[in-house]
C-alpha cells in the first residue's frame, strides 16, 4: 500500500494546507458513510420489491401527470382517463430502465476507482462508502427492473418492449480483430505510457478485469457513460479511470455526478408527490414509495460524487495536461452523447428521437392499450414526433433546468475546458426547431421502412 504522504510531497503546496483540506472532506466523507449505514432505505426498497404487484398499483397515478410518456402530445390530449394513467407508469418504466442502466455502471466503475484509492492508502472510509454503494445498487438495479418489467409486461406486451430492451442492450465489438478492437489497443497502449509514472496505484480490480477478459475492458453497459459513445473509447476511459492515476480515478466522480443531477432532477418531483399524497393519507403507490426511498438513498451517492470530484483530488499532484486532456473528453463525450438533443415525446429525455424510440412508440401504439393500425400509428407519429406542441416546451424546461444545474456545479471546476464548464453541447441540443428537423428526417426514413 502505497503512503499518502509520498503523493503530497510532490505537491507544491505546503503540507498544513492540504491536511487542513483533506481533513475537512474527510470529516464530510465520515459523516456521510455513517448516516449511510445507519440508515434502512435500501431495506426499504428491497421490500417493497419483494411485495410489488401491478395489479395492486394500476388505478392511480405514480406522480404527476406531467411526468407521463407522451404528454403535452395530440395522443395524450386524445388518450382516455385509464390510457393515461397507463402512459404515467410507461414513464416511471422508461425513466428507471436507464436508471438501472447507470447504476449498473456505478458498481463497475465504484470498484474500479476504490481499488485505485485502497492502493494509495489513507482512504479507508471512502473504500468503504463505495463498497456500501455497490451492494446497494444492485438491490436499486433489481428493483427497478423487476417492477419495471412487471408494470411494461402487463401494459404494453412483450414485443414493444423487446424493442425497448434492445435499444438500451450492450453489444461488445471488441475482441473480434475488427478496426474497433485496433483502435481500443491504440488508445490503451497510449494511457499506459502517458501514466506510466502513475503503475504503482493500478486498480487491483481492474487488473483482474483485463486478465479475465483479456485485457479488453469496456463499460458494461449503455447508461450515461456507455451510451452513443464509440466502445473503444469506453474501454479507454475505463483504463484510464483505473491505470492509476488519483486524479483521474476522483475525475470519474465529475462524470457521475452528471448522472446524479439528472436523476435527482427526475426523482425530486416524485419525492413531492409522496409527500402529497402521504399528508393527505391517500394510497401510496409502491413505485412512487421506491422512487421516494431511492431518492433518499441516492443523495449519499451525490454527496460523494460532489467531494471526490471537486474536493478530493486536490489532495494529489496537480493533474498533467494528457490527464486534464482525458477528464475533458470524458465530460464532452457525456455531453455529447447523453445530453446533445430533445425529446418532444418524452419529456424528460435529452437526446435526440431516433429510430428505437419511434419503433417502441409505433408498436405501443398498436398494442392493447391504444390498438391502433399501422396507418392510425404512423399518423399520430407523424403528429407527435414532426410538429410543435406542448410536449415539446415541457421538454425545454427541463432541459433547461439541468442544464443550469450542470453549469453550476462545473463552473468552478478549473481543469475543464469552457465548453465543458460552460455545457456548450448541451446548451445546442435545446433547440425545438432543430429537435423538429431531425424528427421530420427520421421520421420519414422510419415510415418507409414501417410500410414495408
Amino acid at each position: 500500500m502505497v503512503d499518502t504522504i509520498k503523493a503530497l510531497a510532490t505537491n507544491p503546496e505546503s503540507s498544513t494546507v492540504i491536511k487542513g483540506r483533506r481533513n475537512k472532506h474527510f470529516k464530510l466523507i465520515e459523516t456521510t458513510y455513517r448516516s449511510n449505514i445507519v440508515s434502512d432505505y435500501t431495506e426499504k426498497i428491497e421490500e417493497l420489491d419483494k411485495n410489488f404487484k401491478y395489479s395492486s398499483n394500476s388505478n392511480c397515478y405514480w406522480s404527476e401527470p406531467e411526468h407521463s410518456l407522451l404528454y403535452g402530445t395530440p395522443i395524450y390530449e386524445a388518450a382516455s382517463p385509464s390510457q393515461k394513467i397507463a402512459l404515467n407508469h410507461l414513464h416511471w418504466f422508461t425513466k428507471y430502465n436507464y436508471t438501472a442502466e447507470t447504476e449498473t455502471e456505478t458498481v463497475a466503475f465504484n470498484q474500479i476507482t476504490s481499488s485505485v484509492f485502497r492502493t494509495i492508502g489513507g482512504y479507508d472510509t471512502v473504500c468503504q462508502e463505495l463498497d456500501l454503494e455497490t451492494q446497494q445498487e444492485y438491490s436499486h438495479i433489481h428493483a427497478f427492473r423487476k417492477m419495471g418489467l412487471m408494470t411494461a409486461m402487463a401494459l404494453i406486451g412483450k414485443k414493444p418492449l423487446q424493442n425497448l430492451q434492445k435499444s438500451h442492450s450492450y453489444k461488445s465489438s471488441l475482441g473480434n480483430n475488427s478496426w474497433v478492437t485496433s483502435q481500443y489497443y491504440a488508445l490503451r497502449f497510449l494511457a499506459k505510457n502517458m501514466l506510466k509514472s502513475k503503475r504503482q496505484y493500478y486498480s487491483q480490480y481492474l487488473s483482474q478485469l483485463e486478465e479475465k477478459e483479456k485485457f479488453v475492458v469496456t463499460t458494461p453497459t449503455k447508461g450515461i457513460l456507455g451510451r452513443g459513445i464509440s466502445t473503444s473509447w469506453q474501454g479507454f476511459f475505463t483504463f484510464n479511470w483505473g491505470v492509476g492515476s488519483p486524479f483521474l480515478a476522483c475525475q470519474y466522480y465529475a462524470a457521475r455526478m452528471m448522472g446524479n443531477i439528472l436523476l435527482k432532477g427526475m426523482e425530486y418531483p416524485l419525492v413531492k408527490y409522496f409527500r402529497k399524497l402521504e399528508k393527505q393519507g391517500e394510497f401510496i403507490p409502491v413505485p412512487t414509495a421506491v422512487s421516494y426511498y431511492h431518492h433518499l438513498d441516492e443523495a449519499y451517492h451525490t454527496t460523494m460524487s460532489k467531494v471526490l470530484s471537486k474536493d478530493m483530488y486536490k489532495d494529489f499532484p496537480k493533474p498533467t495536461a494528457y490527464e486534464k486532456f482525458i477528464a475533458n473528453m470524458s465530460i464532452y463525450m457525456v455531453q455529447q452523447a447523453s445530453f446533445g438533443g430533445l425529446s418532444g415525446v418524452f419529456p424528460h429525455r435529452y437526446l435526440k428521437d431516433d429510430r428505437f424510440l419511434m419503433t417502441f412508440i409505433y408498436e405501443l401504439l398498436q398494442s392493447p392499450l391504444f390498438g391502433m393500425s399501422r396507418r392510425e400509428a404512423l399518423h399520430w407519429m407523424n403528429q407527435c414526433f414532426c410538429y410543435e406542441h406542448e410536449g415539446f416546451h415541457l421538454a425545454i424546461e427541463n432541459h433547461q433546468r439541468l442544464l443550469s444545474d450542470f453549469r453550476r456545479f462545473f463552473n468552478d471546476l478549473g481543469y475543464l475546458w469552457s465548453v465543458n464548464r460552460e455545457m456548450r453541447l448541451m446548451a445546442l441540443g435545446g433547440d425545438i426547431n432543430q429537435a423538429l428537423q431531425n424528427n421530420i428526417k427520421t421520421f420519414k426514413q422510419f415510415s418507409r421502412l414501417a410500410v414495408c
